[in-house]
Formats: structure tokens, sequence, C-alpha cells
């Protein structure tokens, strides 16, 4: 046995799997379903968010099947539910640090243990960026929300404020331009980061305000958001603004850190994937969902990728000859 992670581990601190699947979302938990149907019996380290981001949600509307919406804990219940039907291993933990120097891979849980597998699928998602405020966690799902794709037609007809200057601030705002019935987008400089073209219509939609040099200090509200007090950055004279939502759009970072020193990313620390695949730059190990995808970020489409990476594993471990 190869212990470069954690040489001081005795032999029996560690076990072989033929796939381990790193994630608890969607993406890592169809991976699993699939991986299971095809008797790869993957293990699934659920991190320290099991479900991903659609359980700090309330309802999801938008996933086909559910014609009346479904909680987004119930949701990922019933994905745990079925992948364990068809004998996938779920297992609380984090993957701490990783080697795929070896082969098998090494994998080191929790910091504590050792798992090595033949193949291996990254499906530990995404983190929106916060802005650190008092009561931003507390309100998520009660009227503070990351996404206006997800979450938009909650707030018909209401006031609304979107936090960014970039270009995910103003695909926020047009598409809460379809159902609120007012946008604030809030700015703490004087000019966007958004692409030209985003700007101008953003610019041009006579529902859409900015709110240049001012920064969000609070959220108020007790059972819902209520209003936003502001500050603005030059003068700092605070404001209150009332709303009834507010869309945090400041960006968000993927879960890949550990993987780092050993697979292709780009400069937001995304995973390289090969074009119409979920191949990493390395042999056996594979991505799919948010890790991989910063442009949709849906569970849909994650889900959709954790397909793709379960039939790419099996392929590969065929093709090496490490299953039948």
């Amino acid at each position: 046995m190869n212990s470069s992670l954690i040489p001081h581990l005795r032999p029996h601190s560690s076990e072989r799997r033929t796939l381990v699947v790193l994630g608890g979302g969607p993406a890592g938990l169809t991976a699993a379903i699939y991986a299971a149907r095809a008797q790869l019996h993957p293990l699934v380290i659920k991190g320290p968010i099991p479900g991903g981001q659609l359980i700090k949600t309330s309802a999801v509307e938008n996933y086909p099947g559910f014609a009346h919406g479904v909680l987004g804990t119930e949701l990922m219940k019933h994905f745990e539910v079925q992948a364990a039907r068809f004998g996938t291993e779920l297992r609380y933990g984090t993957a701490t640090k990783v080697d795929f120097s070896v082969h098998p891979f090494e994998l080191l849980i929790d910091d504590e243990q050792i798992v090595q597998a033949d193949a291996v699928i990254i499906a530990t998602g995404a983190s929106p960026q916060w802005l650190g405020i008092e009561n931003e966690q507390r309100l998520v799902g009660r009227g503070v929300s990351t996404c206006a794709i997800c979450d938009a037609a909650f707030f018909k007809d209401q006031l609304v404020a979107v936090i960014g200057g970039g270009d995910a601030a103003m695909e926020n705002a047009l598409c809460l331009t379809r159902f609120s019935s007012f946008i604030h987008i809030i700015h703490r400089r004087n000019q966007l980061k958004a692409s030209k073209a985003m700007q101008a219509r953003a610019f041009s939609h006579e529902r859409i305000s900015i709110v240049w040099n001012t920064r969000v200090k609070d959220i108020l509200g007790e059972e819902n958001v209520e209003a936003l007090v502001l500050e603005e950055v030059n003068t700092g004279i605070s404001s209150c603004l009332p709303i009834q939502g507010v869309f945090i759009a400041i960006g968000h970072r993927p879960n890949t850190e550990i993987f780092r020193p050993w697979l292709k990313m780009d400069d937001q620390g995304y995973i390289f994937t090969h074009c119409s695949s979920t191949r990493t730059s390395v042999a056996g190990v594979f991505a799919c969902g948010d890790v991989q995808d910063k442009v949709y970020r849906q569970a849909i489409t994650a889900a959709g990728t954790g397909c793709m990476a379960a039939l790419d594993a099996e392929h590969w471990l065929q093709e090496q000859g490490l299953i039948g």
C-alpha cells in the first residue's frame, strides 16, 4: 500500500473501492445512481453540505417531474434513497486531501482515513460568495437568494434588489423583470464590471435602477426580508430601502482547492473537462456539476453531467480492464 498522504496510518486505515464520488448534491448522487446500476458499487462521500445548495432553498419549482414543486431537502432525499436502492454506499465526510499521482488514487477523508479508488468523480459543487453581513444566512430562503433563475417566480409584483456589478448581477436583474415590479441593482462602485452588452440591456430597462457607490450594511426582517440598510461609500450616509427580496450576485467559488495540485483548471478554479465529456486532465478522474460548470449552475444540468460522469467512468474502467 502506498500511504503517501499520511504515512503514519496503519494499513487497516485504508480501503479500496472501484469508484468514489466526492459530493452529495444533484451531480454526485445522479452519478451514483447510474454507477450503482452498472454494478460499480460506488461510495459517495457526501461532503460538508450533503444535498448541496438545494438544501438551502425552500420550494424548487423548475425540476422536472414535480408539477407542484418540491422542497429542496425533500428532492435531495429522493436522490439519496434512489442511489441507495441500487447499492450506493452513502457516507458522511469530506475529502481533505487527494493524491492523483498514484493509482489507485488516494483520498484522505476527514484527515483520518485513506480511501483508495480506481476511479474518482468530483462533484463537490460551488459555493456562492456572500456579503458577510449579520442577517444574510438567517434569511436565506425567506427573501435572500443567490439564483434568480431558481427563485424569481416567488417575487411576482414585489420590490427586489440585486447586489453586484458583473454579468451575473445583470442576468439576475433581467430575469427578475419578468416577475418583479421593480429591481434595484446595488453596486459599490461607480461603474459596472458587466459586459457592455449586458450593461446596455440593464440601463435600457424601465424597471431597473442602479444605485451607485453603495454597499449593503444589513438586511432587515424578522420572518422575511423587509428592507436593506445601505451606506453610500463616499459620504458614509446610511439609508433604508424597503424591499421583499434580495439576490446576492457577487460570484461563486468552485469547491476545488484540494484538487489544484493535480488537475487543470481555469483562473477561477473551475475544473477543465475535455469537450463533450467529463474527463479531466488526469485519466480516471472525472468532474461534473458546478465544479466545471460556471454558466448554467442548475440542479437539472448538474444531474445531467452527473449521468455523463458515471458513463464516462464506467467506460474508462472497462478500457483499463478494472471491471468486466
